[in-house]
């Protein structure tokens, strides 16, 4: 069986694109890969905490960054990790301008559609990692 992909968000708190990466974080491990994706903090990997660096050291990780900073792609790194995939919901925005992301503690329904756009985009990557597991 395939290690899990664990997705570490942005925890970029007071910002819409922080939140945007939170939501659609949530929405992977959740709903849409439950079973093959796991969340870690990124304020566990800031904080050193064992559990959160061994699961970026052990499996591939997805980052979803709110914004230039790359603060979950840099701790990802400088917790011994490897990102397989970064995300940042700016050029998801670009892609889904549509989508007008509004609210912090509550996303309008642009910032939800956006979320799902991205967790959609994760997921993808999430079912590319994980493509060898059902030929063993």
């Amino acid at each position: 069986m395939s290690k899990k992909v664990v997705v570490v968000p942005c925890s970029g708190i007071g910002k819409t694109y922080g939140t945007v990466s939170r939501e659609a974080a949530y929405e992977v491990i959740e709903d849409l890969r439950p079973e093959t994706s796991q969340l870690v903090a990124l304020s566990l990997l800031v904080l050193g905490e064992e559990n959160a660096r061994s699961a970026v050291a052990a499996s591939p990780a997805i980052t979803i960054d709110g914004c230039k900073l790359a603060c979950a792609t840099k701790m990802v790194l400088e917790s011994g990790g490897q990102v397989a995939q970064d995300f940042a919901v700016l050029d998801v925005y670009r892609r889904y301008r549509q989508f007008k992301p509004k609210g912090i503690a509550e996303l309008n329904e642009g910032g939800l559609q956006l979320a799902h756009a991205l967790a959609e985009e994760v997921s993808i990557v999430i079912d590319s990692l994980q493509g060898g597991e059902e030929d063993a």
